[in-house]
Parts: structure tokens; C-alpha cells; sequence
């Protein structure tokens, strides 16, 4: 199959009813990351379609962790969707994830419309109004065998929510860098890395997508919101975790995951 249109209901049914019909079969390498993101789009259309809106964009695959653990080499895109970005403490339904995992994140505000590349890292600190941490939360199975590059975009990066943390802070203020990030679940740690880590750093991420949306003729608005990475690999979620990010320079985010 490699009609884009059949892939890309296909991909719609999964995200839709998470369960992939047994009748049908796509070779994800048979597909182009330029097809891939293609689907991706259809299937992001069908949603806003139904009610969803677009809030932003997620980079995903950015670190040497994330990457052994999909063996993939690449950064991807995706988009934050609306209504599922909640506030810190949020109590979630593990069953409504498929193997439920989640990572730590930064969370960039864009306070202006970024319609051209942006190069030097101080306009890039212009960019952003303010950063918080934050916890994404995926559906981690690829439907389509070992994962693939293309599964990841179609799937828009496995992503499923977003939980931004209250704790605000000016870019300026922050030491990206050297800024830990540990992953709790309950009281113990499951995960640690640091900014770093991120492609070198949050703002090459921020870069990055940048230029990608730039090759695509899109572009960053003002009021969205960003993700450009987790440090560490995706952590499994239990029925009734707590899962806590920790980060030096802000409060932590929680979120709790009930089996209901």
C-alpha cells in the first residue's frame, strides 16, 4: 500500500480507535519522510476536523537515549494538539494510553511570529517568553513492526499529551546546558540527563524545527507553544504512577496516573 490517502486513514484509525485493522499492512520504509509528513498532515487535518486545534509543535528523537532506544538517527516534527495539554497535578486515565510512557520536557512560549530563520542564539532567546517543564505523555507502540522514522512522523512523534508545570521562567535565566533533568516515578528516579543533551542544547532544537517548518513554508506563531526534546529514553508508565520531572532551576511538574 502506498496510496497516501489509504495511509493516511489508516493512521487515523489507530490514533482514533487504537487498534490497527489486522487486513491491512504498509512498508514504512517504503514510504519517504517527505510522503511520511504528508500523512502526517491528513491525519492532523482529520482531527482538526473533529474539533481539535493545532498549539504548537514537539521535536522529537533529539537525543543519543531516545535514539538507541528507537534506533533511529534523525529528529522529527510534530504538532501539539488541543485539548490535550493540561495543567501540573493533572490525574490521567493510564487506559486511555496504549503502553503508556512519558518523557521530561522544556516548555518554550513563542511571544512572536517567527517567519524567517533565526540563526544567533540571542534572537533565538527573543523568541521565547518564557520556558517551564514539562511531562509528555505517548502512546509508545509502533503499529508497523521495528519502529521507522516514518511511523514516528505519521504517528505525530507517538505523541498522545502535555502537561505544562506552573513554574515560569524568563530565557535568559536559564543555564540550558548544564540544567538537570531527573524522571521520578513515586519517589525514585527513573531517569536523569541534562539539557545538553537535547542536540546540544533546548535552542539547536528550537533551531532545527525552525528550519524545517521553513522547508515546509510554515512558521512558528506567536502563543504556541514548543517541546524541542527529551534529554533521557521514554519511561513506561504503571497504572497508579506519579510521575514527577525535576529540574534545577524550576518547581516540579507532577502527574498522576489512575487505572479507572
Amino acid at each position: 500500500m502506498k496510496d497516501l490517502n489509504q495511509i493516511a486513514e489508516l493512521a487515523f484509525q489507530v490514533w482514533d480507535t487504537q487498534r490497527l485493522p489486522s487486513e491491512l499492512s504498509v512498508h514504512m520504509e517504503a514510504l519517504s519522510l517527505v510522503e511520511a509528513y504528508e500523512v502526517q498532515t491528513k491525519v492532523l487535518n482529520r482531527r482538526i476536523a473533529g474539533g481539535e486545534k493545532v498549539a504548537g509543535y514537539k521535536v522529537g528523537c533529539t537525543s543519543s537515549a531516545i535514539r538507541q532506544q528507537f534506533g533511529l538517527t534523525e529528529p522529527i516534527c510534530g504538532r501539539l494538539m488541543e485539548p490535550w495539554i493540561y495543567a501540573d497535578g493533572i490525574e490521567l486515565d493510564w487506559n486511555a494510553y496504549v503502553q503508556c510512557a512519558v518523557e521530561p520536557e522544556f516548555v518554550f512560549h513563542i511571544q512572536q511570529d517567527v517567519p524567517h530563520d533565526v540563526v544567533d542564539e540571542r534572537d533565538l532567546l527573543d523568541v521565547i517568553g518564557w520556558v517551564a517543564p514539562g511531562i509528555e505523555v505517548h502512546h509508545f507502540k509502533f503499529w508497523f513492526g521495528a519502529p521507522t522514522s516514518q511511523e514516528l512522523i505519521l504517528s505525530n512523534g507517538i505523541h498522545a499529551a502535555l502537561i505544562v508545570g506552573k513554574s515560569r521562567r524568563s530565557p535568559e535565566s536559564i543555564a540550558f546546558h548544564t540544567q538537570r533533568v531527573d524522571v521520578l516515578r513515586g519517589d525514585r528516579l527513573a531517569a536523569s540527563g541534562f539539557g545538553v543533551d537535547i542536540m546540544g542544547g533546548p535552542l539547536k532544537s528550537l533551531r532545527w524545527l525552525i528550519r524545517h517548518l521553513a522547508e515546509r513554508g510554515e512558521h512558528l506563531r506567536a502563543g504556541q507553544l514548543v517541546i524541542p526534546g527529551s534529554p533521557v529514553e521514554l519511561i513506561a508508565v504503571r497504572p497508579q504512577d506519579r510521575i514527577t520531572v525535576s529540574m534545577t532551576q524550576f518547581e516540579n511538574v507532577t502527574a498522576c496516573f489512575q487505572d479507572r
